[in-house]
């Protein structure tokens, strides 16, 4: 909800500084026209009054309470008009400039307010700032059920989440080491620093403060006996170039959003024109079971069928677990739900026999060496530069910016038609948008489609919202900056290989209860939960090849996936059963 830069000073902390500002000015305008009232009735008056008793005037008058008898003295012109200037001075400083620091301080004291420090929670995740990509990580710890609290140094910002969300927040400055005790970062498991680029860089310094930090009185805590105990720190960074310097801070990994979308692409880009197996996640250690995502490509097998007419459990034994349809997940994929260039496998099984399903799901036209294996990359900035370095060194490439820069064939605007015809992109097979605002990528996405209806278009999106307009667009795979840079760091965090797809789909181990001595197809677990089984554990034994025939027996360990819902409600049945 909130996606910001480096705050600095918090809300309360300039409103204290205005509040300063207003009184030391109100004294001087005082004295001030306390030594012009004193030259005033010596000049023009004859009379001389103390600085006291000019001090006392000039604040009756700014406060409209009555002159007394001060108001006799007052018969030349000039001197009655310093008096009006006095009460109309006194009257906008007063009367119309304090309601303005006074309303919001009523206003911050009447409304709730976000806690500046937590309890009773520990082997936590601290997230120093609230971006999109700590959102992707929430949604991760909250499917593990794992502990979190969010500092957010900007006080509206704060109380906005503690009042509208069920997020738990603390307002504090993340860069102070006291802000991150207050959120007990001491015994948390990771600090994770998403505030701005120098922020971030003294979030990790005051972090590796509580390394070996013995709480004294002078905390006002307790000591700990395992005040040695540091936490992971991550941090985030915008300019890769200043990586290193949060790793002198102490960071323990840093992570640049554009670096890692840029290296997603890549990966996506390079599996697609070659027929060997990439990206998979192992299942098991030890087991030959992995699970992979795998686009389809336009003019392959699998391309306009039906996922019923495509047999793909028995023509390659792997388990379709789910699958992406114009961005939209769904697991299971029902069996009419017809497969385009848009649909992306998520499949689960042996080496070979997602690699049978890979081969599938790829076009003859698309392979290395062909001509629809070259690839028109638009917008050459760093998500673009490491897109093309992290590409399969024989994929040809054809580079477009709208500047004339060092590697870029083609000077163009991309949302114009004469940039891609001049870039020959009708005879690519793929088109990677990179540029860098996602209203131009959404317009860009729109004239490629209606130019060349058959070429894969692939796009960046640095806001998660603009995921679904791209995809309506005609985009055939759009990756967003927050939900990978969310994923990689949940990878990091939890020591978990994580699959890239989006929706909060597990797999899980469980043991099997009361299923025992039934088929799976007879205990319709599919049909009832959602879930799919996707392979059984049976003491040294891993089975992968199952079907509904399949019987479970006493002591089975099933490896199941779906959703979180999902995975609750097969946990429901076996209890029930």
């Amino acid at each position: 909800m909130f996606a910001y830069g480096d705050r600095g000073d918090s809300n309360a902390e300039r409103h204290r500084r205005r509040i300063v500002l207003y009184l030391a000015a109100l004294v001087a305008i005082a004295v001030l026209y306390a030594v012009v009232y004193q030259a005033a009735l010596s000049f023009f008056e004859g009379r001389t009054v103390s600085f006291t008793k000019a001090m006392l005037t000039v604040v009756e008058s700014f406060t409209t309470t009555g002159y007394g008898e001060d108001a006799r003295l007052w018969t030349t012109t000039p001197v009655q008009l310093l008096v009006i200037s006095m009460q109309l001075t006194g009257v906008s400083l007063i009367f119309l400039a304090l309601p303005v620091f006074l309303a919001p301080w009523v206003e911050e004291r009447l409304s709730q307010t976000a806690p500046t420090a937590v309890t009773d929670i520990s082997d936590h995740v601290v997230l120093a700032g609230f971006s999109s990509r700590g959102e992707a990580l929430i949604d991760e710890l909250d499917a593990r059920d794992r502990a979190y609290v969010v500092i957010e140094p900007d006080r509206a910002a704060a109380n906005e989440l503690y009042t509208e969300t069920d997020v738990p927040v603390i307002h504090g400055d993340p860069k102070l080491t006291q802000t991150l005790r207050a959120a007990n970062a001491d015994e948390a498991h990771a600090v994770v620093a998403d505030v701005g680029d120098e922020a971030n860089a003294s979030i990790a310094l005051a972090a590796g403060d509580l390394d070996g930090h013995d709480h004294g009185p002078e905390d006002g805590q307790p000591a700990r006996a395992d005040a040695s105990r540091r936490p992971q720190v991550v941090t985030f960074v915008e300019d890769h170039d200043l990586a290193d310097y949060h790793r002198y801070a102490g960071a323990d990994d840093v992570f640049s959003p554009r670096h890692l979308i840029g290296e997603s692409i890549a990966r996506k880009v390079s599996a697609g024109v070659r027929p060997e197996l990439d990206g998979s996640v192992q299942l098991d250690e030890g087991a030959d079971f992995d699970i992979v995502e795998l686009p389809v490509q336009s003019g392959s097998e699998l391309a306009g069928v039906t996922v019923a007419e495509s047999a793909i459990r028995e023509r390659t034994g792997a388990n379709i677990i789910g699958a992406w349809f114009r961005g939209e997940f769904v697991s299971p994929p029902p069996p009419d739900a017809r497969i385009d260039g848009q649909t992306i496998l998520v499949a689960a099984g042996r080496e070979e026999t997602l690699e049978r399903l890979k081969s599938l799901t790829l076009s003859e036209a698309r392979g290395l060496g062909t001509a629809g294996s070259r690839v028109v990359l638009a917008g050459f900035d760093e998500v673009g530069t490491t897109v093309l370095d992290g590409l399969d060194a024989d994929v040809p490439v054809t580079v477009v910016d709208r500047l004339d820069k060092p590697g870029v064939d083609i000077v163009g605007d991309v949302t114009e038609a004469e940039t891609f015809e001049a870039a020959d992109a009708g005879n690519a097979g793929t088109v990677i948008l990179t540029v860098s605002s996602d209203t131009t990528a959404v317009f860009a996405t729109l004239v490629v489609r209606e130019l060349y209806p058959d070429v894969e278009i692939i796009a960046r999106a640095d806001a998660t919202g603009s995921v679904r307009k791209l995809y309506q667009a005609g985009a055939d795979y759009v990756l967003a900056v927050a939900t990978v840079a969310g994923r990689m760091l949940a990878s990091t965090i939890l020591e978990e290989d994580i699959i890239s797809f989006d929706q909060q789909v597990e797999i899980v181990r469980v043991d099997c209860g009361d299923l025992a001595g039934r088929s799976l197809g007879e205990a319709d677990v599919r049909a009832r939960t959602g879930v799919t089984v996707i392979a059984v554990e049976r003491g040294a034994e891993f089975h992968s090849d199952i079907g509904p025939e399949f019987v479970v027996e006493p002591g089975d360990d099933l490896f199941v996936a779906g959703t979180d819902e999902d995975v609750n409600r097969f946990n429901n049945l076996v209890e029930s059963t």
